[in-house]
C-alpha cells in the first residue's frame, strides 16, 4: 500500500467532518482513522453514500471509538500513523473547568505522549483565537506575538491555551513537528451551534435584540477554509527545508481575512432565513447580570435537566468586543489563502438549512399544546410565539386586575374612572401637534375605531356558531341516547360549579398567570411531560390490574 495513514480525533465533529472529506478526496492517504467518542458511527441525511460512506465500506476509512482521557486507547488509534489531526474539544459553551481541562489538556498530553511512543512525524493541534483573549480588552489585527492573558474569558479559552503550549513545546520531541491552527469563528453546513441558535432566538422573538453598540468587528472563517488550512499546514511541516523559516512550532491564525461587523453577520444569516434583523441595542452592562444569573442557575440546575443558557457571561463579552486577526504568518509559512469567499461561504450555509427557513415557523403549532389552544391567536400568547404580543398582553391583564379589584371601586365606578382617562388622553392628544421637540407624535386616525363589516360579520358568525353548537348539544341530550355526551356535559358543569366558588379576584390573580406558565411549559417539555404521563398511567393500570386479581383471588378463597 502507497501513501500516509493519518488520525482525526473528534473526527465526527463540525469542522472536523469538512477536513475527514478532504483528506479521502486526496490520494495521498491511504488509511484514515476517524476517531471519537461514541461507540458506532452514525450517518446523517446522505452521509451514507458520500465519500466517508464508500470509504468507510472499502476500508480505506476506519471509525475507532476512543476517549481522549483513555491513554490506552489514544496509543491504539495513532498506531502506525504517520500525520494526526487532533481536533477533539467539548462544546465551548459549557463552562465546565474540569469538562474542559480533562479533554483540552489531559487528553492533548495523552495524543502527545501517543504521537511519541508511536513514532508518528506530525501532529497538528486546532486551537482557538481566544486563547489570546482575557474578555475585557477586543484584539484588532491581531498577531501570533499577542502573549497568553493571565485571566481567560472562560474556562474553554483557558484550558485551549493549557493544551497549545503542550503541543508547541513537544515540537521536535522524537523527531516530533507539531503546529497549532487557530481558526476563527467557524461557520458552514453541519454547524449546530452558531445558526440552529439563530433561529431558535429569532422564532422566540429575542434576534430582535443585539447587545452593545453593533460596531464590533469579527473575523468569521467558512468551515471548507478551516479544513484547507489543516491540509496546508501538514504540507507545511510534511515539506519542511531547513534553509526556510520553520513552520513548525508556531501557531497560526485563520480567518477569511474578510473582518465584518459582528451583528451585520449575523443580520445577514437572518434575513437569508426569512427572519428580521437585529434592531433593538441593549447595553451590555444591562445583560450581564441577567446571565450572571442564568449562569449560576445552570451550575445547580443543569444536572437536572436544564439546558445550557444561550446568555452567558463569557458570550456576551465575546458579542460585545473587536476581535479580528491577521493572517499573514499562516499565508507565509503555510501558503494558507481561503478558497471560499465569505459571500459564497455565506450563501452554501444558508441553502444548507432549508428547515430552519421562516417559512416552516408553521410547522411548530402542530405540538398537542398549540391544538389543545386551537392553533390561533390564544396559541400564540399562551405559548409566548410573539414575545411582543404575549408581554402585552400580560401588561394589559396586570393592569386590569390591579385597577379593578385591589382598588376596592365598584365596577362601575371603575369603568366611568377608565373612560374619564380615556377621554381626557384622547383629548389632550388631539390637542398636541404633529411634532413635539423634533418627536414625530402620530395622530389617531378615526378609523381606529372603526369596526369594519368584514370583523362585524365575524364576530355575529362566531356568536351564532357558539349558539348553534349548543343548540345541538340541547337537542342531543333530549334524546336519552348519547350517554358519552350525558358525561362530559356533567363533567364541564361540575368543574365550572367548582370554579364559581373561587372568588373572582383568586381566579383573575392566580389561574390566568398560571395558564401563561404551565402551557409553555407543556409545549416545550411536550415529549418528557407525555412520557412521564404514559408512566403514572402505566402503573395506575398495574395496580388496578393487581388489586383486582387479589381480590377474585380473596373471593374464590372465601
Amino acid at each position: 500500500m502507497e501513501g500516509l495513514c493519518c488520525v482525526v480525533t473528534g473526527g465526527r465533529g463540525f469542522a472536523a467532518r469538512h477536513l475527514v472529506s478532504m483528506l479521502l478526496a486526496s490520494p495521498k492517504w491511504y488509511l484514515l482513522r476517524i476517531a471519537d467518542l461514541p461507540t458506532s458511527i452514525q450517518f446523517d441525511d446522505g452521509e451514507e453514500d458520500s465519500i466517508l460512506g464508500q470509504s468507510l465500506r472499502s476500508g480505506r476509512a476506519l471509525y475507532i471509538s476512543m476517549d481522549l482521557c483513555d491513554k490506552a486507547q489514544v496509543l491504539q488509534a495513532c498506531q502506525g500513523a504517520d500525520v494526526v489531526f487532533h481536533m477533539a474539544a467539548p462544546n465551548s459553551s459549557i463552562n465546565n473547568y474540569l469538562l474542559h481541562y480533562s479533554v483540552n489538556v489531559q487528553g492533548t498530553k495523552n495524543v502527545i505522549d501517543a504521537c511519541v511512543e508511536c513514532k508518528v512525524k506530525r501532529l497538528i493541534y486546532t486551537s482557538s483565537p481566544s486563547v489570546v483573549f482575557d474578555g475585557i480588552h477586543g484584539i484588532h489585527n491581531g498577531d501570533e506575538s499577542l502573549p497568553y492573558p493571565d485571566k481567560h474569558n472562560d474556562h474553554y479559552s483557558a484550558t485551549k491555551a493549557e493544551g497549545e503550549a503542550l503541543v508547541l513545546n513537544a515540537n521536535g520531541k522524537e523527531g516530533l513537528l507539531t503546529c497549532c491552527i487557530r481558526p476563527s469563528s467557524i461557520f458552514g453546513p453541519g454547524d449546530r451551534l452558531l445558526v440552529p441558535s439563530l433561529v431558535a432566538s429569532a422564532r422566540s422573538g429575542k434576534s430582535k435584540f443585539l447587545i452593545g453598540d453593533g460596531n464590533n468587528m469579527y473575523d468569521f472563517t467558512y468551515v471548507e477554509n478551516v479544513a484547507h488550512a489543516h491540509i496546508c499546514a501538514e504540507q507545511a511541516l510534511h515539506s519542511l527545508r531547513r534553509s526556510e523559516e520553520t513552520a513548525a512550532g508556531k501557531a497560526y491564525f485563520i480567518t477569511n481575512m474578510e473582518a465584518i461587523k459582528f451583528w451585520e453577520f449575523m443580520s445577514l444569516i437572518l434575513e437569508g432565513l426569512g427572519y428580521e434583523r437585529p434592531k433593538i441595542k441593549v447595553p451590555a452592562s444591562v445583560v450581564m447580570p441577567i446571565a450572571h444569573i442564568l449562569e449560576w442557575m445552570y451550575g445547580k440546575l443543569g444536572r437536572y435537566g436544564m439546558s445550557v443558557p444561550q446568555v452567558t457571561p463569557s458570550r456576551v463579552r465575546l458579542l460585545t468586543c473587536n476581535r479580528t486577526f491577521n493572517c499573514s504568518r499562516a499565508n507565509t509559512l503555510l501558503g494558507y489563502t481561503p478558497i471560499v469567499p465569505l459571500e459564497e461561504g455565506l450563501k452554501r450555509t444558508l441553502e444548507s438549512y432549508p428547515n430552519l427557513r421562516a417559512e416552516h415557523k408553521a410547522e411548530r403549532t402542530s405540538s398537542k399544546a398549540s391544538m389543545l389552544l386551537g392553533g390561533g391567536w390564544a396559541a400564540d400568547i399562551l405559548l409566548w410565539k410573539d414575545v411582543k404580543q404575549t408581554l402585552g398582553i400580560l401588561l394589559s391583564f396586570f393592569l386590569f386586575y390591579f385597577y379593578f379589584f385591589p382598588s376596592g371601586s365598584t365596577f362601575i365606578t371603575a369603568v366611568s374612572k377608565l373612560f374619564l382617562a380615556m377621554a381626557v388622553f384622547l383629548f389632550i392628544h388631539g390637542l398636541l401637534p404633529s411634532s413635539v421637540l423634533g418627536y414625530k407624535i402620530e395622530k389617531l386616525q378615526a378609523s381606529s375605531f372603526h369596526s369594519s363589516e368584514e370583523l362585524t360579520r365575524q364576530i355575529a358568525a362566531s356568536i351564532v356558531c357558539t349558539w348553534n353548537s349548543m343548540v345541538g348539544i340541547l337537542k342531543s341530550l333530549s334524546r336519552g341516547k348519547d350517554w358519552l355526551l350525558f358525561f362530559k356535559v356533567v363533567i364541564i358543569l361540575s368543574i365550572l360549579n367548582i370554579m364559581g366558588r373561587v372568588s373572582m379576584r383568586s381566579l383573575l390573580g392566580t389561574g390566568i398567570p398560571t395558564m401563561f406558565v404551565i402551557f409553555y411549559i407543556y409545549d416545550k417539555k411536550e415529549e418528557q411531560i407525555d412520557g412521564l404521563v404514559q408512566k403514572a398511567m402505566a402503573y395506575v393500570l398495574r395496580l388496578k390490574t393487581d388489586l383486582t386479581f387479589k381480590f377474585y383471588a380473596a373471593r374464590k378463597q372465601s
